[in-house]
Parts: C-alpha cells; sequence; structure tokens
C-alpha cells in the first residue's frame, strides 16, 4: 500500500517515518496564493477552511497527475496538508524574512496561539479516479511560549533560520522546542500532520493503519 505525500515539507516527512511509513513524495506545484485569492473572492475563510482548501489543493494536484518517477498513474492513496498559526485573530504562515519571525516572536512570547493542521486524503488505488475528489480532516492544538524568554534569546533562534520557514515560525521538535511552555492537543498537529486525524481518514477507505507500514 502506497502512500504518497503531496508535501515538501520535511517536518511531515519525518512524522510519517517515525510512524513507520516511508511516503513516495511529489512535490506538489500549487500556486497557494492564487487558490486562497479565488476562494477570497467568495467571502471570508475562517483557519480551518483556509488550511483545509489548501490540503486539498495539493492532494488533488499529485493525484491526478503522472507520478513523475514511472510516467504512471498514481497507485494508492495521496495526502496533501498545510499548517496555520491562528494568534490574536491573526493568522500566520511561514514568515521567510528574519525581521519577520522576530517580530512575531517579540509579539507572542508568554502568550497562546492556536496551530491548525489540514489534511486531504485522495484514494487513487489502481490508478482509478472513481473514487472522487478524497475527503479532508482538520487538527487544532493550542501552544503556550515561555513569558521569560529575553531578546537575546530570540535573536539566537531566528538566526539560526529555522523559524523562517515554518507556519508560526517555531517548532516543537527541534531548536524551538524549548521556548514552548505548555500544548494542549495531539502534538503532531503542531508539527505539522495530526497522525490520528491521518488514521481515521485511512480507515474511510476500508484500509488499516499497519497496511502502510513499510519501514524497518
Amino acid at each position: 500500500m502506497r502512500l504518497y505525500l503531496a508535501s515538501t515539507s520535511p517536518a511531515r516527512l519525518m512524522l510519517l517515518r517515525q510512524a513507520g511509513i516511508e511516503p513516495v513524495v511529489i512535490p506538489s506545484s500549487v500556486d497557494e496564493d492564487a487558490v486562497i485569492e479565488a476562494r477570497l473572492a467568495e467571502g471570508p475563510l475562517e483557519p480551518s477552511d483556509y488550511v483545509q482548501l489548501l490540503a486539498r489543493a495539493k492532494a488533488l494536484a499529485v493525484a491526478d497527475a503522472p507520478d513523475p518517477s514511472t510516467g504512471e498513474p498514481i497507485d494508492g492513496l495521496v495526502l496533501g496538508g498545510d499548517s496555520m498559526f491562528e494568534i490574536d485573530g491573526r493568522m500566520l504562515g511561514k514568515p521567510h524574512e528574519p525581521q519577520v519571525a522576530r517580530e512575531r516572536w517579540l509579539a507572542q512570547r508568554g502568550q497562546t496561539g492556536t496551530l491548525w493542521s489540514g489534511h486531504w486524503l485522495v484514494d487513487r488505488r489502481g490508478g482509478s479516479s472513481a473514487s472522487g475528489d478524497g475527503v479532508g480532516s482538520t487538527a487544532s492544538a493550542s501552544v503556550t511560549f515561555a513569558g521569560d524568554l529575553d531578546d537575546a534569546e530570540i535573536d539566537a533562534y531566528v538566526a539560526s533560520g529555522e523559524p523562517l520557514h515554518v507556519a508560526g515560525a517555531f517548532t516543537i521538535d527541534s531548536l524551538g522546542a524549548p521556548f514552548i511552555d505548555r500544548i494542549e492537543g495531539d502534538p503532531s498537529t503542531v508539527v505539522g500532520l495530526s497522525l490520528p486525524a491521518l488514521r481515521r481518514l485511512v480507515r474511510g477507505f476500508g484500509v488499516e493503519w499497519p497496511e502502510l507500514w513499510n519501514r524497518a
């Protein structure tokens, strides 16, 4: 049973590997800004809608294209994912720039926000699209940042480069872990992929989770 991961996220890949799954990684070519802009024309988006929309777009972009390594149709389950951090009513993605990351950390230390993770799973076993566009699920977890974090620690963390390319400008599984006081909810959601949510989606297609185990 193959699981295709429509993502370049090292964190999602790490989570799946730790759970005994070596996915086939195929990055999607989705223009995320264009997808969001088109949807916003219909009205505002809640954080859960935002991550679900992008997860779906990524999964379908890969599911409906040939496997780039073989040229053959995709044969397996295709997973798309997206994450967004919400704090003080604002949705925050990846900061990309050091100054943006620093400003976020100065504002969020001692505060609590919510990490939203969207998942979309498409069944393309046998290369068939008869199963439709797939199913989705959203998970969330609250994150409380250390209130005694000083400016020097923030500057050092930003200088490491780690927070520049992750939603919310933080991690809980690497250098950012000591700066997080508390997590309420599924920890894997904060990393970028809720494993319990994915297990339920997989079972919805009649596949038992151990069938995906393919790592020693």
